[in-house]
């Protein structure tokens, strides 16, 4: 059996499109989003392990880079076809468009490639770590699937946004067996109003599209303007944080501001030219990279002892 791929251009067998499709549907531009933050908070907090710990660190980042982002996306790409269609960003890197008699095999493959790292993780974690993974898969779950759906209560659907990209840093603290101290928790505050930002902002794109699908967001009940505004209020709370914290992490201060800089054409959009945030959207996917970097070489000054 085959299939046509998705430009049409050339045939390919249905395990591959399959392939193809998950592949896509994981959103490998984000990858590193959640493992990013899960190993920077070990290294950070505790630095390189030794044995069973250094299997833990290596499995625990293997997981959050691939198998939970292709449950987080494609849990998510499944139960939110009916709007998807409807929506012309979908069907490449911003989110795949999968028809509906892929769905089962699609939450298949979610349970065949998550199971056996969260198995592994519980084994060789200790006992918080297993509560904060067990925590960030709940949040997984509960964003896109019912009976929760919590993606369709407003400001809730930011929150839990913002857990798949904070509780990786959470599982990655409490694997290490690091104290949650002042800063810490004041970083993983100021992680949280970033990413809350980040999902209401690119909310604002899909306006359109969800409310002719029948879906709720924060962008569709605060509108587009609304919603703009407040990711940029966010952003400049998660720079505040930052801040307070002193010296050396003010200096990460600086990177919400690119956010904020970046949402700037759209002070003014409405509810009608909402999708040309995709614009800015498309931007904020490389302004990950760069702000990626920007964090990891203030890492290493500090782990140099620079400041």
């Amino acid at each position: 059996m085959t299939v046509t791929s998705a430009n049409g251009s050339r045939p390919t067998s249905a395990s591959s499109g399959l392939l193809w499709r998950l592949t896509i549907a994981s959103r490998p531009v984000s990858w590193v989003n959640t493992a990013y933050p899960f190993a920077a908070a070990w290294l950070v907090s505790s630095g390189m392990p030794a044995g069973p710990d250094l299997l833990l660190l290596i499995l625990g980042t293997v997981y959050f880079l691939v198998p939970y982002n292709l449950a987080m996306y494609g849990i998510n790409d499944v139960f939110d076809y009916a709007s998807d269609v409807a929506n012309p960003r979908k069907g490449g890197a911003e989110g795949a468009l999968l028809p509906p008699e892929t769905h089962r095999s699609v939450l298949l493959a979610v349970a065949i490639t998550n199971l056996p790292f969260l198995i592994a993780m519980m084994v060789l974690a200790r006992e918080l770590a297993i509560v904060t993974v067990m925590i960030a898969v709940f949040f997984v779950v509960a964003y896109s699937a019912p009976p929760f759906r919590w993606k369709e209560v407003p400001l809730l659907d930011s929150i839990t946004s913002a857990m798949h990209f904070v509780m990786p840093a959470v599982v990655g603290l409490a694997a290490a067996g690091a104290p949650f101290s002042g800063v810490a928790i004041g970083v993983l505050l100021a992680f949280t109003a970033w990413a809350m930002a980040s999902h209401a902002f690119g909310a604002v794109q899909d306006i359109l599209p969800d409310r002719q699908g029948g879906l709720a967001s924060i962008a569709t009940v605060i509108g587009a303007r609304g919603t703009v505004w407040c990711a940029a209020l966010l952003w400049l709370v998660s720079a505040g944080i930052m801040v307070l914290l002193g010296w050396p992490v003010a200096l990460a201060a600086a990177v919400p501001l690119l956010y904020v800089a970046n949402a700037a054409p759209h002070w003014r959009v409405s509810d009608a030219s909402s999708g040309e945030t995709n614009r800015a959207w498309r931007r904020f996917l490389w302004l990950n990279y760069l702000s990626g970097f920007l964090v990891t070489m203030l890492l290493i000054a500090v782990a140099m002892g620079w400041g």
